[in-house]
């Protein structure tokens, strides 16, 4: 989970080419959808239109870049009609005042939270006349260009803190709520313990090999440019080969640098 302010201004890298192509310059917003479709860029040179990057074509959002695979990912969006009408709605989130459906005003919005993987809005940090809150997104029935109008119930599912609309936390919590429930766990504190180890260790293993998977399904069918050697100094892959799932999970299971450098040496 990344809010705006994590994204905006991160530099965007091309892995095939090993280069910056730009920052991420604002996040548009799908109202339709509740999620993030493009990031548009800002570049050093003029340019007369404006460039941006399908969510989709996203690799991963970390914290020191933005990762794409290519600057083919790059779009024009004068020549994407839909993605220039979502610009022009202008839908910022940011500093918009939050309303129910029957009209009482309940606050404003000072940032907004996404899931770093699929662009899905997954919630805002909501300053009210008392206090600040966390209101997850299934509670947002639109969002508008200077109001943000909520389900009449949302004043009731305020969450103290904006961790909580991490899915990772969700998932680790109701795991946690399953085995306090537990007996045994509570008949063996110690046990208990190391089920809450457990599933943070679930999650993060179900993170990786998530990344795991697009990582296959971006390199996959690609050439192979240069000879890739293990981290023990022995071939892996040969120059020159056209990669396949099984060679791209050796690179995987050898190390994460064995995989850059294989990301970095590929072409169509």
């Amino acid at each position: 989970m990344k809010n705006s302010a994590q994204i905006t201004g991160l530099p965007i890298i091309s892995i095939t080419d090993g280069i910056q192509v730009g920052k991420v310059k604002s996040l548009v917003i799908n109202p339709e959808k509740g999620a993030v479709d493009f990031l548009t860029i800002e570049q050093d040179d003029w340019q007369v239109s404006v460039k941006a990057i399908p969510f989709k074509k996203v690799i991963g959002v970390g914290e020191f870049a933005v990762t794409i695979d290519s600057d083919s990912a790059i779009i024009d969006l004068n020549e994407i009609p839909i993605a220039n009408q979502l610009v022009n709605k202008k839908i910022k989130i940011l500093n918009t005042r939050v309303m129910t459906r029957k009209g009482e005003l309940i606050g404003e919005i000072n940032e907004f939270y996404v899931d770093e993987d699929n662009g899905l809005i997954l919630g805002m940090a909501l300053k009210t006349s008392d206090r600040e809150v966390a209101l997850p997104s299934e509670f947002v029935l639109t969002y508008g260009k200077d109001i943000i109008i909520v389900k009449e119930e949302a004043t009731e599912h305020f969450l103290s803190s904006t961790n909580e609309l991490d899915p990772a936390v969700k998932k680790t919590e109701a795991v946690n709520l399953e085995n306090s429930a537990d007996p045994v766990s509570e008949l063996l504190p110690e046990m208990g313990v190391q089920a809450k180890a457990d599933a943070a260790a679930a999650v993060e293993d179900d993170e990786l090999a998530a990344l795991k998977r697009k990582q296959i399904d971006i390199l996959k069918g690609k050439k192979l440019t240069k000879t890739i050697y293990s981290t023990n100094g022995q071939v892996l892959l040969e120059a020159g080969i056209v990669l396949t799932p099984e060679d791209i999970t050796k690179a995987q299971e050898d190390s994460p640098s064995t995989v850059v450098e294989l990301s970095m040496n590929v072409e169509e």
